[in-house]
């Protein structure tokens, strides 16, 4: 009998895991199914004509694994605040990221940029301001704007 290289051994115990976990969520699959059909059958008796495909589906939203929510907003304020000019989301997230000692990878950057740009926009005119019409877009804080 010859020896196993741990490379070939590593793989077969990621092949288990991976299969271990399809079979857990084809079970959680068919629970979550079951409960499905269980409420479509209540509603068709409770008013027979009620069009199910209708009901669409709820988007849950993902939690950020960095900022808790309304962190992020404020951690932008005090960049601006720090910001010698104004400054795209881009460059605002990876400050912020730079600032929680996380490397600004693809992934990471993505994701809080979103955050950014969405509490950017929606404290537009409020809090802060779109300097110029710039493509990206350049913030600064509200009242701290200067030439285009």
């Amino acid at each position: 009998m010859t020896k196993r290289m741990p490379a070939i051994r590593a793989l077969e115990r990621l092949h288990a895991d991976l299969a271990a976990q399809l079979i857990t969520n084809r079970k959680e699959t068919v629970r979550l199914l079951t409960g499905v059909r269980h409420v479509e059958a209540v509603l068709k008796l409770l008013e027979p004509g009620f069009k199910i495909h209708l009901i669409v589906p709820r988007r849950r939203n993902q939690k950020n694994p960095w900022f808790k929510k309304g962190e992020i907003f404020r951690n932008a304020i005090d960049v601006l605040r720090r910001a010698a000019r104004p400054m795209t989301a881009r460059e605002i997230t990876e400050a912020l990221l730079q600032s929680r000692g996380i490397e600004p990878d693809i992934k990471s950057v993505r994701c809080v940029d979103a955050g950014v740009r969405v509490s950017l926009r929606n404290h537009d005119g409020v809090t802060v301001e779109r300097v110029g019409h710039h493509m990206p877009a350049r913030w600064v804080l509200k009242g701290d704007a200067g030439p285009a």
